[in-house]
């Protein structure tokens, strides 16, 4: 949504109700919320990958092969 449609609908008076700041307060947690989702698919990735180099190294460096 653009500045203007901000502004149109701030004038229009639906921002200035407590249910109009309610739904601006929960479509702002929806974005927050799906970007979150889509970083910790990402992080999950990256700490899965990080266990087993991590893993392999430990084991490799046991057996004296590291």
């Amino acid at each position: 949504m653009s500045l203007t449609g901000l502004s149109a609908l701030a004038q229009a008076g639906l921002l200035g109700t407590q249910l109009g700041q309610l739904l601006v307060v929960l479509i702002g947690m929806l974005i927050v919320m799906v970007i979150g989702r889509v970083v910790l698919k990402i992080a999950w990735r990256l700490v899965t990958i990080a266990v087993v180099v991590v893993g392999a190294a430990l084991l490799l460096s046991t057996f004296g092969l590291l």
